[in-house]
């Protein structure tokens, strides 16, 4: 069998056996026939192709595939970006390898879809991503040695819809490394090491819907880290260091559903914090070290009212309360506030339900965000950004969701899915021409 493919076939047949891949393990299209044949040591592949279009050109060690535009190079432990990688492509896969550097031309402006996720890279090259006006996704996710961005690094990505820099080791983030991002839904930062967000930082993301910071060792958040999110549906905030914030640090965020604060070092939260998010339905708030003295008793009172889902919040301060539950604690078993301590309590119980400040003209003024945008659900990725959702996602509850027009996942995620809807499609038209006849037959 041997001989006879290697000296009796025309060459440009055996030729096509020295490059062809076996596509059909990995697409499962009725339109291709792959037959592998094991001689000895040596594999050769006989592919017969009605309609799939392989790419003339691929870097060494690829698979490339022309519908949609596809380089998939991961896994081959590359130290730099192979060469040879087709101009026109549209998606490029370079995960799981040992690449150190992205420079500018490694790329080209075509790409859609960019992943370069668990590589060594420790320094991107500001121009990099210069032009890449259709890139949708870009995960650089799980590079330990990355350390730290230069502000300009994502400038002109206007329909960025996902950003992975989860696990990079950032220490800190640069003033003005999102701005432009308008159309950014999902923006993954958990597993780093950073310890302060600048104020605005997050203004331009008017389309966030979902922001990830756990893991890392924040200790404070300001009344403007979070200002212009106003389409913000999950923040997750656990598992950092955080032992203060101020009063009015979600002002912004009213159509925020889940808030996970637990596992910080958090002795108090001002209730009116809480009362500026009306949609919210999941709340976090365990493993602090709550100290419910009289100055917790808006705390109390907010978390009598709230509807929604909470955890719990137990009590480390005074004696007689450690180890209890507030929300199960009744109001007159809180210490009573005496001298100074009830000039406090004056103070910051305007954090009770119905006291915080009703009038707009009190709160910085977030840029104006378009119309019609959508309560966006988390779309993941099996194996990336881990502990999300340590509880499990939660589930929503029925008639909370503004309606707005969506915005679609990137391209490659659309296409996945389309065979499956021409083959629904296929099999309604019968029934709606079915349906009338009857109707008519029963009149």
């Amino acid at each position: 069998m041997g001989k006879l493919f290697n000296n009796e076939l025309p060459p440009l047949l055996h030729a096509l056996f020295l490059v062809c891949v076996c596509v059909c393990a990995h697409v499962c299209v009725c339109v291709c026939v792959c037959v592998c044949v094991c001689v000895g040591c040596g594999l050769e592949f006989l592919l017969v192709l009605c309609g799939l279009e392989l790419s003339q050109a691929c870097p060494r060690h690829c698979i490339c595939y022309s519908s949609p535009s596809t380089v998939s190079c991961q896994a081959h432990n590359f130290q730099v970006v192979p060469e040879g990688i087709p101009a026109q492509s549209e998606r490029v896969f370079l995960q799981n390898n040992k690449i150190q550097r992205l420079l500018q031309g490694h790329f080209s402006p075509t790409t859609v879809m960019l992943w370069l996720y668990s590589n060594n890279i420790s320094y991107i090259q500001p121009s990099t991503f210069t032009g890449f006006t259709r890139l949708e996704e870009l995960d650089l996710g799980d590079n330990r040695h990355l350390g730290s961005l230069a502000a300009d690094t994502f400038q002109g990505l206007g329909r960025l819809h996902a950003l992975h820099l989860y696990h990079c080791g950032l220490l800190s983030l640069p003033a003005g490394l999102f701005d432009g991002l308008h159309n950014l839904q999902y923006l993954y930062l958990q597993d780093n090491e950073l310890e302060f967000l600048e104020d605005d930082m997050f203004v331009d993301l008017l389309n966030l819907s979902h922001l990830f910071l756990h893991g890392n060792r924040l200790w404070s958040l300001h009344q403007n880290t979070f200002r212009g999110l106003g389409t913000l549906d999950r923040l997750l905030l656990h598992q950092n260091r955080l032992q203060w914030i101020h009063h009015l640090a979600f002002h912004d965020l009213r159509r925020l559903t889940t808030l996970y604060l637990f596992n910080n070092s958090l002795p108090e939260l001002a209730a009116e914090s809480l009362a500026m998010l009306p949609a919210l339905e999941y709340l976090r708030l365990n493993d602090n070290p709550w100290e419910c003295d009289c100055k917790v008793v808006p705390l109390w009172d907010w978390l009598r009212r709230f509807r929604g889902s909470t955890s719990s919040v137990v009590c480390v301060v005074p004696p007689g309360l450690a180890g209890k539950d507030l929300k199960h604690v009744k109001k007159e078993e809180l210490p009573a506030c005496t001298g100074s301590e009830s000039l406090h309590q004056s103070k910051s119980s305007q954090g009770d339900v119905g006291h915080f400040p009703t009038s707009s003209s009190s709160l910085p003024a977030p840029p104006k965000a378009g119309r019609n945008r959508t309560c966006t659900r988390y779309r993941g990725r099996k194996g990336k950004g881990q502990n999300e959702f340590p509880d499990g996602s939660p589930q929503r509850r029925k008639n909370k969701c503004i309606p707005r027009t969506s915005v679609g996942p990137p391209i490659g995620v659309q296409r996945a899915n389309k065979a499956l809807m021409l083959q629904a499609c296929s099999l309604l038209t019968p029934l709606s021409l079915v349906v009338p006849l009857i109707t008519f037959i029963l009149r």
